[in-house]
């Protein structure tokens, strides 16, 4: 009753394989690959094999041959008769397995009129005269057989009678056949055993990964901890590395997301909550036109300030999204960029009588890129530049040896505050100008994308951004 249940069993499993899965299937491949690779050589030599047996076989039955041959030559064949044809084949009749092989060798006495005087009583009494054809091996089809034999004929020793010496072609075929068989046959069948014990031993090898599918399909989905690689094997490990690389990466990126919805959510609540204040004012001025109007003014500036945090969120949510990969890279030139952006500035520092400046010089930090990007970089260091400035104070951009400068004038950072600049939402106590606390996040990570650096020092010309390549 066990075999029928195994059955089924087996019938389940191959109705699982298909053609597709055989395809992409490894352990498939290997053993597909080494069948017919190992049939490939087997089979050839095979070949090599019959042809150097054949080869050796003829050269040992053609020497046979010659010596036969001259050993009838020798003989003196004047006495012989019929009686001695029908004497000589009793006696060899009554030789136990006498019949056997009666391909293996022939011959036949013709005198030199054409009349056959002796033969072997097998196949030589079907060998035909051929008074051309002397001292050499000659390939002749018997017409009474059928069959091709390697005849050699010689002149006896007195010259009175020709001395034919044959053997049967396929009997030498069929002799290297089996010689060949003989010899290949343990080697086919050791190759099928071979064949199974790789298979096995493929299947059992595949089981570490077959584990580790489990394992990885058992996880949980917020289950990114590093897989063991101790227990894996070598070939395996660069794999697992990868893997562990990605996991570690995608673990940031999740706790990256976590920490920006959950700053964003906080920052968002701020402005809103203004907006609700300054629309209730709104609601109960009644007939207060001054405090509806300052209200009002109010409820406009924070729009603008939400309006300016949500440009600025989803800014920073593209670019950690994209990470860096733009369609539209193009030759930047920054000194016309730096330009326009004064122009829009212009009015804002004609009102605190800051001296802005643009010195024009080689080799920015990147010369190709995105504009808009580029743009924006700029835009967020200039704009920061000008808010926090004083008034009379100077403002200079540099473009000089692969950096990119802005310089402010009448101006020093804390030092604790130094290192917690690029940090998302952050903005120092005491701050009276409006702001998300993302813009020198946003230019950190457009910095990164280009592979430069960017650095705030406090120098004796003032407060000094870098962004170096």
């Amino acid at each position: 009753m066990r075999k029928f249940k195994v059955i089924p069993r087996l019938s389940a499993v191959l109705n699982r394989i298909n053609a597709q899965t055989l395809k992409f299937s490894l352990c498939f491949r290997l053993m597909f690959f080494f069948a017919l690779v190992s049939s490939i050589v087997w089979g050839i030599a095979g070949y090599i094999s019959y042809k150097e047996t054949r080869e050796s076989i003829d050269e040992f039955f053609d020497t046979y041959q010659m010596a036969l041959s001259r050993q009838l030559a020798a003989a003196d064949w004047s006495a012989v008769s019929l009686r001695t044809q029908h004497a000589t084949n009793k006696l060899i009749k009554n030789i136990e397995n006498a019949d056997d092989d009666d391909d293996a060798i022939g011959f036949a006495i013709f005198t030199q009129n054409g009349k056959m005087i002796f033969h072997d009583d097998e196949n030589g009494k079907y060998f035909p005269l051929n008074n051309t054809a002397f001292g050499t091996f000659v390939n002749e089809r018997l017409e009474h057989k059928g069959d091709k034999w390697r005849l050699i004929r010689l002149s006896s020793a007195d010259g009175k009678y020709i001395i034919t010496v044959g053997q049967e072609l396929e009997y030498r075929e069929d002799l290297a056949m089996d010689i060949v068989e003989e010899f290949l046959a343990p080697w086919l069948i050791g190759f099928f055993f071979l064949l199974f014990a790789i298979a096995g031993l493929t299947y059992f090898e595949f089981k570490p990964l077959k584990r580790l599918a489990h394992s990885i399909n058992k996880r949980s989905a917020d289950d990114l901890s590093p897989i063991d690689v101790q227990k894996s094997p070598i070939e395996v490990r660069p794999l697992i590395d990868a893997m562990n690389h990605m996991f570690q990466k995608i673990a940031t990126l999740l706790q990256r997301e976590r920490s920006f919805i959950s700053d964003s959510a906080h920052e968002l609540r701020t402005p809103l909550t203004a907006l609700k204040i300054q629309l209730e004012i709104v609601q109960m001025a009644d007939d207060d036109a001054q405090m509806r109007q300052q209200a009002l003014l109010k409820l406009q500036k924070g729009i603008e300030r939400a309006e300016r945090l949500v440009e600025q969120l989803l800014a920073l949510s593209r670019l950690e999204a994209d990470n860096g990969h733009y369609d539209n890279v193009e030759i930047l030139n920054w000194a016309e960029i730096c330009t326009h952006l004064i122009d829009e500035y212009r009015l804002m520092v004609d009102n605190k009588t800051i001296s802005l400046i643009a010195e024009d010089g080689a080799q920015p930090p990147f010369t190709t890129g995105n504009h808009i990007l580029t743009a924006l970089l700029i835009r967020n260091l200039l704009d920061n530049a000008v808010k926090y400035s004083p008034k009379n104070a100077h403002i200079t951009l540099k473009i000089a040896d692969g950096e990119f400068t802005v310089i402010n004038s009448d101006t020093v950072v804390d030092e604790a505050i130094l290192q917690r600049l690029t940090e998302r939402f952050f903005r120092p106590a005491g701050q009276k100008e409006t702001g998300s606390g993302l813009g020198l996040a946003i230019t950190k990570r457009i910095a990164e994308l280009y592979h430069c650096q960017l650095y705030f020092e406090n120098s004796p010309e003032g407060f000094k951004v870098t962004i170096k390549a």
